[in-house]
């Protein structure tokens, strides 16, 4: 990967941080793209009419829309909100599980130029409410009785508005609401293909939530702008998975660390002979739980990385199948990075871990009404992702997410280090680690320990204590009956400092 010496852009940041100087910059490997100065419907949906194929299928309940249809019914729902009273500029919730109508949805309301606000339904009520305040909705949409209309004239809506907010994982602090511009997806959505090459051959398990930027991103957009079908299916057990991905003929896979998970310990043997390839993300994948899901699977997994903040990736998802499966890849055209000392902001020696800090075509345009912790977010036009990365030989590879590390005497300590070792005890199912108060250190690291096997809490501590060094040893061990997780499979660290 080319890296050069350049001064960075942008406004200035914190005062603690290193600005003004020279830095060590990475780029992608691979060319620029062209970025069309379209709405998002517009670039996904350019060619809908003349694609004769499906483009969504219910696993489920069989439902099913055509991209023809998938058009027709974008059109006339987006006229329907323009003639309740929906204007550019107001935003419009959809609360709800995947299914062919969330497409439908969407689009009809970024075409009617205004913003969709996508909320995960299984929250409470109450929670609900908080996100719909929290991105100033003025109107929820209800995929059962979508609005129609055949005479309204609709306004194009400028590629510089905001096409959708999102909201932030709140497992290490407040929830906060993503704008992502039309013209951030769409150059997100073609700095995808290079590396994630969907053509209409394609058929995507859409198993993972379009209300998250995995599933938004990754799966539903890009799925439908290549041409592929998109088989919508709820979350279900490793078998009921498995056993749709061959009824369907599915050709890529979307997984979660604990799905992976699930597939590994899975007796089936039968080869999915449609499969190409599975992308797993939202976390970082253990490497023995990858081998053992690849085997399962009989097709390669590889990791995809990004986050809410950059429109949902500033990697490149991987169809190269000699690359490193441990690495998340390289940088996406037109992404620029810097790896960073945690809070100082200087430049770390390639190979050894720091913050990434990105800039690209692909960024946020900041936080629903939070100029505080918009401002925060970047540092001279860098925006931080929280992430300690390393790279190596131009590829990137996840360490853990910086505010989650342990600080023990001083030294840093990675939970997601320690829980890839403890899920290689036969003993134990899953793991999860965080620090915990303490006097005399500052904290220690306390597993939380999911078995399926006899084990005492001594044994998992001289199980670490053999594997690492003395710094890194679990120094309390708790079993609970399972981890908690966020839809997207993120460990909620946050419950267990909390006590669950």
């Amino acid at each position: 990967m080319p890296i050069a010496s350049d001064h960075a852009a942008g406004h200035p940041g914190p005062a603690a941080w290193n600005t003004g100087v020279e830095h060590v910059i990475y780029r992608s490997p691979l060319p620029a793209v062209a970025v069309p100065e379209r709405t998002v419907p517009e670039h996904v949906l350019a060619e809908a009419r003349q694609r004769d194929k499906v483009a969504l299928l219910d696993a489920v309940t069989g439902e099913s829309l055509t991209y023809a249809e998938l058009a027709e019914q974008v059109e006339s729902t987006a006229r329907g909100l323009v003639a309740a009273g929906i204007e550019p500029g107001d935003t419009v919730a959809i609360v709800a599980l995947n299914r062919p109508r969330y497409a439908v949805a969407l689009h009809a309301v970024m075409a009617a130029g205004a913003t969709a606000a996508l909320i995960n339904p299984v929250l409470t009520a109450r929670e609900i409410e908080r996100l719909k305040v929290l991105a100033n909705v003025k109107a929820t949409l209800d995929l059962d009785d979508l609005p129609a209309g055949t005479t309204e004239t609709l306004p194009r809506p400028d590629p510089a508005g905001i096409a959708a907010v999102l909201f932030s994982s709140g497992t290490t602090g407040l929830t906060k609401a993503v704008k992502l511009s039309h013209r951030a997806l769409v150059a997100n959505l073609e700095q995808h293909r290079p590396g994630w090459r969907i053509d209409e051959t394609d058929v995507l398990a859409a198993n993972l939530p379009f209300f998250h930027i995995y599933g938004f991103a990754v799966i539903l957009n890009s799925g439908l702008l290549g041409g592929a079908t998109l088989v919508t299916m709820p979350r279900s057990d490793a078998g009921t998975y498995l056993s749709r991905l061959a009824e369907h003929r599915v050709t890529r896979a979307f997984l979660v660390p604990p799905l992976a998970a699930s597939i590994a310990d899975h007796p089936r043997h039968q080869p999915l002979a449609d499969l190409k390839l599975a992308l797993c993300g939202a976390a970082p994948l253990d490497e023995g739980v990858r081998q053992e899901a690849e085997r399962r699977l009989r097709a390669p997994i590889r990791q995809g990385y990004g986050l809410t903040e950059a429109g949902g990736t500033h990697q490149t998802f991987d169809d190269d199948l000699e690359s490193d499966p441990t690495s998340i890849g390289v940088l996406c055209p037109g992404t620029e990075a810097r790896i960073v000392e945690p809070g100082t902001g200087t430049d770390v020696a390639e190979g050894e871990p720091g913050e990434m800090l990105l800039r690209g075509p692909q960024l946020m345009a900041g936080y629903v009404d939070d100029e505080e912790a918009t401002r925060q977010a970047f540092v001279d036009g860098w925006l931080r992702t929280g992430d300690l990365v390393r790279v190596h030989n131009g590829r990137f590879f996840v360490v853990d997410r910086i505010k989650e590390m342990i600080k023990y005497k001083g030294y840093q300590v990675a939970p997601a280090e320690l829980e890839a070792l403890l899920r290689r005890h036969p003993a134990i199912r899953d793991a999860a680690v965080i620090g915990t108060p303490d006097r005399a250190n500052g904290e220690v690291p306390k597993a939380f320990v999911v078995t399926q096997g006899d084990v005492t809490a001594a044994e998992v501590m001289a199980f670490v204590a053999a594997e690492v060094a003395p710094f890194k040893k679990v120094r309390q061990v708790e079993f609970v009956e399972e981890i908690p997780r966020s839809v997207s499979g993120k460990i909620l660290r946050r419950l267990l400092k909390d006590g669950l």
